[in-house]
This record gives structure tokens, C-alpha cells and sequence, in this order.
């Protein structure tokens, strides 16, 4: 089958069952196949692929019929400029994540520092973080094992072994450390919220990865409250948090002696990342 037909009834499927990525998710998904740059395919639409090809691209277009992200289906997802592997027991790295990163490392940038990143998931935020400020070294945690060896796959793909380190631990484990930073995207979003989510999130990202409590703030208050003896002082804590939080999680901060020193907003302007510093 030429490639513009295969394209064209993958894209066709996907339409039908409402994903309105279509055609680049049916462009994605046969560039991943034939190991080829988009573009490639695209300048060579008269070009044939075999059977084989096609039944995979028909299975990977099923599975993306039945709402699964496109990340899990490619195992792929770039995130600061690199290609982090991901499968359904991490999230799916996002842009406003992105926005974390970026701010650590101007914060930062040109100093040595020792940093936490707790819930690291894939490792996308220490290791991108970490790839940047290069005199700096870091432990991720993650009480998912499965996550752990997600996040230590993309860490010998970023060539970054002698500077991090990933354990399979809570939070409470964390002793006998004193960090300059902490770092979390942690689950934020109510209990009561999950069910509202889109479908492609509510049934394929992992649950405890999205779960924050009743409130949306319970790893956040355990995070804070943790914080005060592993960091050093003056250090700083930078949390992602979730849509219309910020005077909650600030008033969390407060109370366990921090200060706020930078709010990080959106592209839609809401306060997505909060930076405090540990005063006492």
C-alpha cells in the first residue's frame, strides 16, 4: 500500500471516532513505525510499505481510536527539547512543566546546587534541569518502582548517571539529606475531579500520579511540611500546582515558615508554579 492511502485511512478512522488530531496523529504514528521523520513521509507519499508495516499501523491506530495518548502508543514524548520515553506508568510530560524547568534554571543557572525532585515520573524535570545546570547533581524519588525504572531509562539516555540518582521511596524515606531545592509536580487534582477529566487521561494516566485527596492538596502539605527538615536553610521549594490553588497552597507555605519568591504563570495567565524560600 502507498503511503498516502495508508495515512489517509488511518487519518479517516481516527476522524470518525473524534480525535481531532488526526491526520498528525496518523502521520506520527507511521513515522515512529518506519523509524523516519515526518517530513520524510511527506515528500515521499508515492513511496510502498509492506504488510507488515501496515497491520502495525492498523493496531497502533486501534489503540488510538480507543483514546490512548499518542505518547503511550510512540512510548515518546519531548519535553525540553529531548525525547523522554514514557509508558502508562509515568504521566505524560506537559508544556506547563516545561515552565518549572525553565524558571529553575534561571534561577540557578552557573551554580552548584543539590536538589529533590519528589513524584520524578519520567525524570523529564531533573533531568532537564540537571542536562542545563551542569556543576549541579540531584535524587529523584518516586514511590511508583514502575516509574522509577521509566525515569532510570531516560536517564542513561541523557547520559546524566553521575549526576542523578532514582529511588523507588516515599517521601517519609527521604533522611539524612539537606537539598538547596526541592522540586515537585505532585498530584493535584480533587478526588471528586478525576471522574471529569478527559477520557484520554482518566483512563490511561496513572491515577495515583492525579490524585490529590479531597481537597487537591494533600501531597502538597505533606511535601511543605517534609521540606522544613530536608532543606537547607534559605533553601528553596518549587511546586506545579493545579488551576485556581495558588492562595490555598501560598497559605500552606506560610504557615510551615516559608516565603513566597516567584509565582509562574501560564499561557492562559493563571499562577501555575510557586517558588518559596524556607526562612525559618
Amino acid at each position: 500500500m502507498e503511503i498516502s492511502k495508508l495515512l489517509h485511512s488511518g487519518s479517516e478512522s481516527l476522524r470518525n471516532n473524534k480525535i481531532d488530531t488526526h491526520q498528525l496523529d496518523s502521520e506520527l504514528i507511521l513515522s515512529s513505525i518506519l523509524k523516519k521523520q515526518r517530513e520524510n513521509l511527506l515528500i515521499n507519499l508515492d513511496k510502498k510499505v509492506t504488510k507488515k508495516v501496515v497491520n502495525n499501523f492498523n493496531k497502533h491506530i486501534k489503540r488510538r481510536m480507543a483514546k490512548e495518548p499518542i505518547a503511550y502508543i510512540l512510548e515518546n514524548k519531548e519535553f525540553w527539547s529531548k525525547n523522554f520515553f514514557v509508558n502508562k506508568n509515568t504521566l505524560i510530560p506537559r508544556p506547563e512543566t516545561e515552565l518549572l524547568s525553565e524558571n529553575i534554571i534561571k534561577m540557578f543557572k552557573n551554580k552548584r546546587i543539590f536538589l529533590l525532585d519528589i513524584g520524578t515520573g519520567t525524570g523529564c524535570i531533573i533531568l532537564s534541569v540537571l542536562s542545563e545546570l551542569q556543576k549541579s547533581t540531584g535524587i529523584g524519588i518516586d514511590i511508583s518502582k514502575k516509574a522509577i525504572e521509566v525515569a532510570k531509562i531516560n536517564l542513561h539516555r541523557m547520559n546524566l548517571a553521575e549526576r542523578v540518582k532514582f529511588y523507588g521511596k516515599s517521601l517519609e524515606q527521604v533522611n539524612g539529606y539537606k537539598f538547596d531545592l526541592i522540586i515537585s509536580n505532585p498530584p493535584y487534582i480533587k478526588k471528586s475531579d478525576l471522574k471529569n477529566l478527559t477520557e484520554d487521561v482518566r483512563k490511561f494516566e496513572p491515577k495515583i500520579a492525579l490524585d490529590g485527596g479531597n481537597d487537591g492538596l494533600d501531597v502538597i502539605r505533606k511535601i511543605t511540611y517534609k521540606s522544613r527538615t530536608i532543606l537547607k536553610k534559605l533553601g528553596t521549594l518549587a511546586l506545579e500546582i493545579g488551576f485556581g490553588q495558588h492562595l490555598k497552597v501560598s497559605h500552606i507555605l506560610k504557615k510551615q515558615g516559608f516565603r513566597e519568591t516567584a509565582l509562574i504563570k501560564d499561557y492562559r495567565q493563571n499562577v501555575r508554579c510557586i517558588f518559596a524560600r524556607l526562612e525559618n
